[in-house]
């Protein structure tokens, strides 16, 4: 046995020490297995314990000299505690090989600040109507964050519906966070704030001149036709400058601004519908963005996602109008009257953010009832999502259907509408 004198000085291994012959690599030594049979002995020196001790670590990784693995062997055998102490440090080297990917969850980041800002709310909170946009932006921010610079040149192709059928717009990452920048600034022009967009903070990748139309397409083509040269990753301060200052603007505007109207140029939206839609926006762009640069992108939490199906639920009756005064869809079959609300289609979506609507046929203001249901729709929260955003034809978005065919194919038409660049 080792140990300390009296004197403080540490004892040596008394007597010679026989050491076994060459043997296998340490990372095939089991500490709970027999002793293998020595070769020729040969006498070696003692090693102090704590020499012993300190070669311990090297031990565990197989790093030692076949001398010194013998030697701290044949000392495990005599000491408890280094014994213990080996076994933690050979657990440990076994955590350093692994076969899963050591990169991070690009969900990471997402996932802590939930946690953290559900422990430790916000002295100034974000109004609840305009939360879905701080995640969506956040969750962008951070793909773009993760991207090379190569890759904000990939060819991104945005989908929507005109009419009766799908069109399609070539652009690049940093051309889609241009479009998203731009029909932001119709939000930040209602807020009173600087549109970037418009030259109210201008840089080399944003469009010289003044107003920019109110129309979210022809602001969009606007702004890429006059731009200076072809957009680059330097458009990603200015946009999430802008998404910042919108969050941080309505968090400290107080309840009125939630109604503050926010026009599209042919039609209106309350404040926190339109933020609603910009992340809605954001979400879909995001997805268009990961399939081009090949990254993970998963769909809003089930909440967010509800609020977002709420709203285009809420717009299919207008659309639906539209689509009629253009002769588009089949004209309205019951005078609406205080008695009779009219005909109206259930909209059932299945899995995360589902529900149930009921969706007027004949009357835009009219609120559709479940007593005067000719027709039923059923649609997964992703798919109907997928299908709004203009990325499925209605023909072939995946519905079970069942009642009046021609209200069927009117909503699904008009719910395609309701996408845009």
């Amino acid at each position: 046995m080792t140990g300390d004198d009296a004197n403080g000085r540490e004892d040596e291994v008394r007597g010679p020490q026989r050491v076994p012959g060459p043997r296998a690599a340490a990372d095939d030594f089991d500490l709970g297995a027999a002793p293998t049979a020595p070769g020729p002995t040969t006498p070696a020196p003692a090693l102090p314990h704590r020499v012993l001790k300190a070669l311990l670590g090297a031990w565990a990784l197989a790093a030692c000299s076949a001398e010194e693995a013998e030697a701290v062997e044949a000392h495990l055998t005599e000491c408890a505690v280094c014994a213990d102490e080996a076994l933690r440090l050979r657990d440990a080297v076994g955590l350093l090989h692994t076969d899963r990917s050591l990169d991070l969850d690009p969900l990471l980041r997402s996932r802590v600040l939930e946690s953290c800002l559900s422990r430790r709310p916000a002295k100034i909170p974000v109004p609840g109507w305009a939360v879905p946009y701080d995640a969506e932006t956040a969750r962008l921010d951070a793909l773009l964050r993760d991207i090379g610079r190569s890759e904000w040149h990939a060819p991104v192709r945005l989908r929507w519906f005109e009419g009766e059928r799908q069109v399609n717009r070539k652009t690049t990452v940093a051309g889609v966070i241009g479009h998203l920048m731009t029909v932001d600034g119709l939000v930040s022009t209602a807020l009173g704030l600087d549109d970037p967009a418009a030259g109210g903070r201008r840089g080399s990748d944003t469009a010289p001149g003044s107003e920019l139309p109110l129309s979210p397409t022809s602001r969009t083509e606007t702004y890429w036709s006059a731009a200076r040269r072809p957009p680059t990753r330097a458009v990603r301060e200015p946009w999430r400058d802008q998404s910042h200052a919108l969050i941080r603007t309505v968090s400290f505007a107080g309840r009125g601004v939630a109604e503050l109207s926010v026009s599209y140029g042919d039609f209106a939206l309350p404040l926190q519908d339109a933020l609603l839609d910009r992340a809605f926006e954001c979400w879909v762009h995001g997805g268009d963005i990961a399939d081009a640069v090949d990254y993970p992108y998963e769909a809003p939490s089930a909440t967010h996602l509800h609020r977002m199906i709420d709203l285009a639920a809420r717009l299919l009756p207008a659309a639906l109008a539209g689509r009629r005064r253009a002769g588009l869809a089949a004209p309205a079959r019951h005078l609406v009257t205080a008695g009779s609300p009219g005909r109206s289609l259930h909209l059932e979506i299945e899995g995360s953010g589902g529900g149930n609507w009921y969706i007027a046929l004949d009357s835009p203001a009219a609120l559709g009832s479940p007593d005067h249901a000719v027709a039923q729709v059923a649609m997964d929260g992703t798919e109907f999502c997928r299908l709004v955003a203009g990325h499925v034809s209605p023909l072939d978005a995946a519905a079970g259907q069942e009642g009046d065919r021609e209200a069927i194919r009117d909503v699904l038409f008009a719910a395609a509408s309701l996408s845009r660049l």
